[in-house]
């Protein structure tokens, strides 16, 4: 069983895959995808550096590109995302975030895969055992589980990772009657033949 965990938003999109191994898990791949600004000459970059912002829908254009590229190189059974939520401090998080997940469920849905949505404070109370827990908390717990050498960062991604663990648990405990739907196991690519704007972290480094 192989799962990829997805902490979605449309400036970085962290994301984290794991494998069922026994007694455990076993991760695969992570790292961030950046959607891009504009270059001076219009065209959209990778990177964040420099340039205005680009658009919500071009961002959006690359999110959905960089997303099912993941899904066809890394071949998971089923993807584990988290909910919309809002905070009366920052409702405009919500609406962003909505965007994202748009684009995500349709390609997770159009690939035929599984499909796990799991609230904030469920993904980390299951990985700290405390359901307000903090980025930094999130980030040191994920290096603790997994053995890394360094917490992963951005945030982002160390949060993917834990999204796909609990995603797992789920799978296991039989809580959405996931079906696999086709076999996951692909090769992972190497670090240097990815686009430059994703950021690529292995893990057991």
């Amino acid at each position: 069983m192989r799962i990829l965990g997805i902490d979605p938003g449309l400036r970085i999109t962290g994301y984290g895959c794991l494998a069922a191994a026994e007694g455990g898990e076993t991760l695969v791949e992570a790292g961030a995808i950046r959607l891009g600004k504009r270059s001076a000459d219009g065209a959209v970059e990778g990177g964040l550096a420099g340039g205005s912002a680009a658009s919500v829908s071009e961002r959006l254009v690359e999110l959905d590109r960089d997303f099912r590229g993941l899904l066809d190189r890394l071949r998971p059974e089923a993807v584990a995302i988290e909910s919309v939520f809002a905070h009366y401090k920052h409702p405009a998080t919500a609406i962003v975030m909505g965007h994202a997940r748009g684009v995500l469920l349709l390609a997770v849905r159009q690939a035929g895969l599984g499909l796990f949505e799991l609230r904030p404070n469920e993904i980390k109370k299951s990985m700290t055992g405390f359901g307000h827990a903090s980025k930094e908390q999130m980030q040191e717990a994920v290096r603790m589980r997994f053995g890394l050498a360094e917490a992963p960062s951005p945030p982002d991604v160390a949060d993917a990772i834990a999204i796909a663990s609990c995603g797992l648990d789920r799978f296991r405990l039989g809580a959405a009657g996931v079906t696999p739907s086709r076999g996951g196991g692909g090769a992972a690519r190497s670090v240097a033949r990815l686009p430059e704007h994703v950021r690529i972290q292995i893990g057991n480094a």
